[in-house]
């Protein structure tokens, strides 16, 4: 009976040992392609169409560039209204120029528009195309302001719309078969119609600030900027826009630098090496493809 017992016990002693779940390795987290909330903000690569991954690392989000490639930053407004985008690549405004802030103009799109601001806006109808470059190729390093570059920003604004004006009160008849409007003197009329009328705010009267809409676009190596690119047709149109508030409603944020330097500062993660590596010297498995040993060739 006692050996019974100590059997029973050691096979299940034996069970549990067999389903202990092994450790699991750690895998970092995968690339997103967007960001933002209001605004979806991507890089494209314009030679393949392709959206770059974005990784996350120390609680910034980084894209890998290709020296000499192009790109563009796509945007996609989210909401159902009007959103105004002041951007800036390398800390400079990609549409006026100027070292950028947040109270700048900027792109304006349509409730569900997407757009790719390809370039360094230089009139109503053409761009310099943005495109990944060494650090002192860069536009704003070759234009004395190099402390920013390697970013790029997105401030998003939504709109300030204006009430709807109060119905218009409807006249009704009366008993007599005469409406009180009729019946009132002209003189009263008037006046009262005068006082209906919505009378123009300064704020409404003066203009808004002038925006245009896009149509369309350790270190093993130096850091990369953005360039001057060579000059590109692309059209805008101009509109007004009164922000909501004077802070932005929501602000995007990239990193960039080449994939090797990411991948030596640990923000991607590196290839993993060949599982059996091959030695110098003979290989004692030069071919891998699966069968039994064949017969050698006659001597004769």
């Amino acid at each position: 009976m006692n050996r019974r017992f100590f059997s029973t016990a050691l096979a299940l002693a034996a069970l549990s040992a067999c389903t202990q779940t092994p450790a699991r390795p750690y895998l970092p987290p995968s690339p997103v392609d967007r960001l933002g909330s209001l605004m979806e903000v991507s890089v494209v690569d314009r030679a393949t169409g392709r959206e770059l991954p974005v990784y996350r690392a120390n609680g910034e989000y980084w894209v890998a560039g290709r020296p000499g490639a192009r790109y563009a930053l796509r945007l996609r407004n989210r909401m159902g209204e009007r959103l105004m985008t002041v951007m800036s690549v390398d800390g400079v405004n990609v549409l006026t120029g100027e070292t950028a802030g947040v109270q700048q103009n900027g792109y304006v799109l349509s409730g569900g528009e997407r757009a790719d601001i390809a370039g360094w806006r230089k009139s109503d109808s053409q761009i310099a195309a943005f495109e990944f470059t060494a650090n002192g190729n860069s536009y704003a390093s070759r234009t004395g302001r190099p402390d920013e570059v390697g970013v790029i920003g997105v401030a998003i604004f939504r709109e300030r719309v204006a009430p709807p004006p109060p119905p218009v009160p409807m006249p009704f008849p009366r008993r007599d078969g005469y409406s009180r409007e009729e019946s009132a003197p002209r003189g009263e009329l008037e006046a009262r119609n005068k006082s209906m009328a919505p009378s123009a705010s300064a704020d409404s009267a003066a203009p808004g600030e002038s925006s245009a809409m896009a149509q369309s676009r350790s270190q093993p190596a130096p850091s990369l900027g953005t360039g001057h690119g060579r000059r590109e047709t692309s059209y805008v149109g101009h509109t007004t826009f009164e922000r909501l508030r004077s802070s932005p409603d929501e602000v995007v944020r990239i990193r960039y630098d080449s994939r090797e330097n990411l991948v030596a500062a640990g923000v991607i993660p590196a290839s993993p090496a060949p599982r059996w590596p091959r030695p110098a010297g003979p290989s004692p498995f030069p071919a891998s493809e699966a069968g039994y040993v064949p017969d050698p060739p006659p001597r004769y």
